[in-house]
């Protein structure tokens, strides 16, 4: 299998690269800037925004591609790069890989489609536990691009019959990132509230995109994935009495148990995420 992945060098995609090298996979790398992975046969430095980048990236056939290029926050960006940056390199990509005949695609969403990680106010889910129906209070250009991204991958399923996963990934990050997070919550719960304290280690990412490379899938699926456990210390329950009162609770969740139901993708590609604080 040769898989193009995109923002190669990122939090995520140097797992990734590292996971398909495990996996016996030929790996093209883009990279906007700096080296490539070491495990990359091909690589390519560039925006993924831009046709040609991502042509030259294709170049000697490619089987599936993984699209993790994007500004990952709408906070050291104008509002304007980070949507039109965003959506116009998913746009690019997709559509540029589709045209040479690629067939599979793995995105990188966000649990912050949802609205609540990036608004300038105190935003309350609809209710706990979270799934892919919980309604989403988009504010902000970085959730807006993630919505938008999803709806570019499902018309891309309906033009060309490129069969993609769209993962809404949590706080993601390896152990001193989720250490360090889980320091912070310690003192002070509420600065996970709006992620509903839900991680995920950046090598369960990789999995989850290796799976979702590999499993037979067909049509689009935008699934949300979390350790399962939170990283607070705290019971769930307790913590969203106290941080998300109003919030409808369709389920009880037990002990420090994370608040996002994730058997969409544990159905879809047989996922569980198993590294934990």
């Amino acid at each position: 299998m040769r898989v193009l992945v995109t923002g190669a060098g990122g939090n995520i995609g140097a797992a990734v690269c590292a996971r398909l090298a495990a996996g016996n996979a030929t790996t093209h790398a883009l990279v906007l800037d700096g080296p490539p992975p070491a495990t990359a046969e091909h690589s390519v430095t560039g925006d993924a925004g831009d046709p040609a980048t991502v042509r030259a990236a294709l170049a000697g056939g490619v089987d599936a591609v993984v699209h993790l290029a994007a500004i990952p926050s709408p906070l050291d960006h104008p509002a304007i790069d980070v949507f039109a940056g965003n959506t116009r390199a998913t746009f690019n990509v997709l559509e540029e890989c589709a045209r040479a005949g690629v067939r599979r695609a793995v995105i990188a969403s966000s649990y912050s489609i949802l609205g609540l990680r990036f608004a300038e106010r105190e935003l309350h889910p609809a209710y706990y536990p979270l799934d892919e129906a919980t309604p989403l209070q988009i504010e902000d250009p970085y959730s807006l691009s993630k919505q938008a991204d999803e709806a570019t991958a499902a018309m891309m399923h309906r033009r060309y019959g490129l069969d993609i996963v769209a993962l809404r990934f949590p706080f993601t990050g390896a152990w001193d990132r989720l250490r360090t997070m889980a320091a912070r919550c310690a003192r002070d719960p509420s600065a996970m509230a709006a992620d509903s304290w839900s991680y995920l280690h950046v090598d369960d990412a990789a999995e989850a995109v290796w799976l979702a490379l590999t499993r037979p899938v067909t049509g689009f699926h935008p699934v949300l994935l979390a350790a399962p456990r939170t990283l607070s210390e705290h019971p769930t329950m307790d913590l969203i009495a106290r941080y998300h009162p109003q919030t409808e609770i369709r389920a009880s969740i037990p002990g420090t148990a994370t608040p996002i139901d994730t058997r969409a993708i544990e159905h879809l590609l047989s996922f569980r995420a198993t590294r934990m604080l």
